[in-house]
């Protein structure tokens, strides 16, 4: 596939050549079949294109980690999952995995070595923040001069991983303001996706929890809602669009932000 600036090649595509890649892009269910999230996976690898890093996708050989099917209680669906998984990445002897999604990062990297699957899994910002540390990435200024971005920590990423810095010092390298919701890193409040309720109806209640979420990031008057999980990003656009917001506020990954700002 190459268009759009849009370099991918497959594992098999490397094993063929007898090469291997610096890092095997693992791209997720959301990232893979979600319109919104699929726009995630573009600005992912126009970044790694640009810095001209040596990344493969599994293609059709990827399957779902298995997270949802754990998190809703099924251990023996996720046991298939991740054992048809770790067949294939141990087929081609990865080592170091990036995720775009904070539900693929936390299951590689904590659920799958007691089965057998022993990987380095990054998530996407700390790749961007790498990247950027080293020279490799220029976050050109200007894009965002002037506007305030808030950024909601995702619970996989925050409290399950304790990455908070990474998404911020990303986003402190744009010309922008950033501002932080009352309950923000440790202390941040769930969009309302995890632990398999994105796939199922709300219970009864007062209020969604993504609309309260919404309603504390809005607080702020922001002009960007950063996110870094695509779960997150259908919560919070709908948070927004419920406040009827969603010509003010946009609602970007970390990944979207710094390739629009290199103008990927």
């Amino acid at each position: 596939m190459s268009n759009d600036n849009m370099k991918i090649e497959t594992m098999a595509d490397y094993m063929a050549r007898g090469e291997s890649p610096e890092i095997l892009f693992w791209v997720g269910c959301a990232g893979s079949f979600d319109d919104r999230a699929k726009k995630i996976t573009k600005a992912i690898v126009r970044i790694l294109n640009h810095v001209g890093m040596k990344f493969a996708v599994l293609g059709t050989e990827e399957s779902c980690t298995g997270d949802p099917a754990k998190r809703a209680g099924n251990e023996f669906l996720f046991q298939m999952q991740a054992m048809n998984n770790i067949t294939v990445l141990n087929g081609y002897e990865v080592k170091k995995i990036v995720t775009g999604c904070p539900h693929c990062f936390n299951t590689l990297k904590n659920e799958y070595p007691e089965l057998g699957g022993q990987y380095e899994v990054i998530h996407h910002t700390q790749l961007v923040q790498q990247l950027i540390d080293s020279g490799k990435l220029k976050v050109p200024g200007g894009t965002f001069k002037g506007k305030k971005i808030t950024y909601h920590d995702p619970c996989y990423l925050g409290r399950a991983n304790d990455v908070y810095e990474a998404p911020r010092e990303v986003l402190q390298k744009l010309d922008a303001e950033l501002a932080e919701m009352k309950r923000s890193r440790a202390k941040g409040l769930c969009c309302g996706a995890g632990g398999s309720q994105m796939f199922k109806e709300a219970e009864k209640g007062n209020k969604e929890v993504n609309v309260e979420r919404s309603e504390e990031a809005l607080a702020l008057q922001p002009d960007v809602i950063a996110v870094g999980c695509p779960f997150c990003m259908t919560m919070m656009t709908d948070g927004v669009k419920h406040f009827e917001k969603e010509n003010q506020v946009k609602v970007l990954d970390v990944a979207e932000l710094i390739a629009q700002a290199n103008d990927l």
